[in-house]
């Protein structure tokens, strides 16, 4: 028997076989054979979904909750004026714990107390729930 590094001695130095029944296949397609593959389905996609960061939902205090109680029945006093006002929600992730503070900015038309939503004139409704802020813009003119 021979020794391993000796077995293809007979070989190693033929010229590379050439078909005489087929085309060289091109140089793009001999290197798609030997591109990435993923062997699991969505994985990168859960790792990114995993590294995405949420806010923890946020714990009102008696405080915050008078308070802006305070500033809700403000609004409603002048709601003729259709008052601009930044609002800061907290709106909920849809696939994980936490979420993410936003602000929405419009003119308020309408404080249903029964249905405890804001309505702005752009027809956005907002939850009492989600308010966790309100500050008065002041229109400029």
């Amino acid at each position: 028997m021979r020794p391993l590094h000796r077995s293809y001695d007979d070989i190693i130095d033929l010229p590379r076989p050439v078909s005489s029944r087929r085309n060289r296949m091109p140089p793009l397609g001999r290197a798609a054979q030997f591109a990435p593959f993923a062997a699991l389905t969505g994985f990168e996609e859960e790792i990114d979904e995993t590294a995405r960061l949420t806010d923890r939902c946020p714990v009102l205090t008696e405080e915050d909750f008078l308070r802006l109680n305070g500033q809700l029945c403000e609004l409603m006093g002048c709601l003729h004026e259709q008052p601009e006002v930044a609002l800061t929600v907290f709106e909920p992730d849809e696939k994980k714990p936490g979420g993410a503070y936003r602000s929405v900015t419009g003119a308020v038309r309408r404080i249903d107390e029964t249905g405890q939503t804001v309505i702005l004139t752009d027809g956005r409704i907002i939850p009492f729930g989600k308010i966790h802020g309100i500050e008065r813009l002041h229109r400029a003119g």
